[in-house]
């Protein structure tokens, strides 16, 4: 599979209402997803997502990095925070839930790519920190376990 043979896949992919294609040949793995949500949510920073932000920052001033009882979810790249895999779908996690290590907690969209954020610790969501769809800095809080 060449460089112009994906380009076209892509092309036809978006055309369509398929959500996700992957394709592995011997040596090559392509995995093709799009998002659901409307184009201009993700391009553009609105007035209220900064101020949210600033709030968030202020938060995580208030936040005890080095207490051993909490572990605190940190995005790992900047993107927009996704709580549900589609609009239409439960979010994987609320406050009081009970998550394991390596259950997916949220989706964090960037470039177009879903990228699932898993957990690394076991224990009881206590707070979300962001609204879904908002934009998110690299290492912010997302949320808050109880070990």
């Amino acid at each position: 599979m060449n460089i112009k043979d994906i380009r076209e896949l892509i092309l036809t992919i978006d055309k369509t209402n398929i959500q996700k294609v992957e394709i592995e040949e011997k040596d090559i793995r392509i995995s093709i997803s799009k998002s659901t949500l409307c184009e201009n949510k993700n391009s553009q920073i609105k007035e209220e997502q900064v101020k949210q932000k600033i709030e968030s920052e202020k938060n995580e001033k208030n936040i005890d990095h080095t207490d051993d009882e909490f572990y605190i979810v940190k995005s790992p790249i900047v993107g927009a925070f996704y709580a549900a895999p589609s609009p239409e779908s439960k979010p994987f996690v609320k406050v009081g839930d009970e998550v394991v290590k390596g259950q997916t907690l949220c989706i964090i969209e960037a470039m177009k790519i879903m990228n699932e954020i898993e957990s690394e610790v076991s224990g009881k969501v206590v707070e979300i920190l962001v609204d879904n769809e908002d934009a998110v800095e690299y290492g912010q809080p997302l949320m808050k376990i109880r070990r």
